[in-house]
């Protein structure tokens, strides 16, 4: 890594470190939703792609979704649903087949309930079709906070797709995504500490709403 490679991942470190916290209260309930990605049994207590990492974010996901429920704002979750056939086992080990017990959500999150749940064949929920669904019949939602994992793969893909189909529709939009609501994994060369912070700035600089919390 150069000299310039270094002070360009200090000023991204810098700039991450002086996030806002965003109250939820402050948001129009009618228009908002919580979105919960892939927390799920396969990336977090079983299977090959489970990671302890992902399983810290657990309480703040509960405490976030608890207090959707108090103020009346709709919730999705996300579940990695695969198919035998799914190509994506080209990229990664085998994982959250469907009818299995990693493609459940974990028991916490399914103990606050209260959310749409809508299994996914890729790392990108927006392309499924219950979701496409959902956002036409919630054509007033314009605002959505996100959490979940991966910060990378899952969480970056649906947040910048959702921000672009709104700019693309010219729709005032405010993607959020909280910083102490996501995570990723370390394996091998994947460094989950320089992949999550390259990920929240992706998303900063392609219009995403990146917080430290949303209270």
């Amino acid at each position: 890594m150069t000299n310039k490679n270094i002070h360009s991942l200090n000023e991204i470190n810098s700039l991450l470190e002086k996030l806002p916290v965003i109250r939820l209260e402050d948001l129009e309930s009618e228009k908002s939703a919580l979105i919960i990605v892939d927390m799920i049994n396969g990336f977090i207590r079983e299977g090959p792609m489970m990671s302890e990492r992902v399983e810290a974010i657990i309480p703040e996901i509960v405490e976030l979704s608890k207090k959707c429920d108090k103020l009346k704002i709709q919730k999705i979750a996300f579940a990695d649903n695969h198919t035998d056939a799914s190509p994506e086992f080209d990229s990664y080990p085998r994982h959250c087949l469907k009818g299995t017990s990693e493609s459940e959500i974990v028991d916490e999150i399914k103990a606050a309930g209260g959310y749409v749940l809508i299994p996914k064949n890729s790392t990108n929920g927006f392309l499924e079709e219950a979701f496409q669904k959902w956002l036409n019949t919630n054509d007033q939602t314009d605002t959505f906070i996100i959490t979940g994992c991966c910060t990378d793969i899952c969480v970056q893909q649906f947040a910048i797709t959702l921000k672009t189909w709104f700019n693309k529709n010219n729709r005032y939009s405010r993607i959020i995504v909280p910083v102490n609501a996501v995570e990723t994994y370390d394996l091998g060369p994947h460094d989950a500490e320089l992949t999550n912070t390259m990920a929240l700035y992706n998303m900063l600089i392609n219009g995403v709403e990146v917080v430290k919390e949303v209270e």
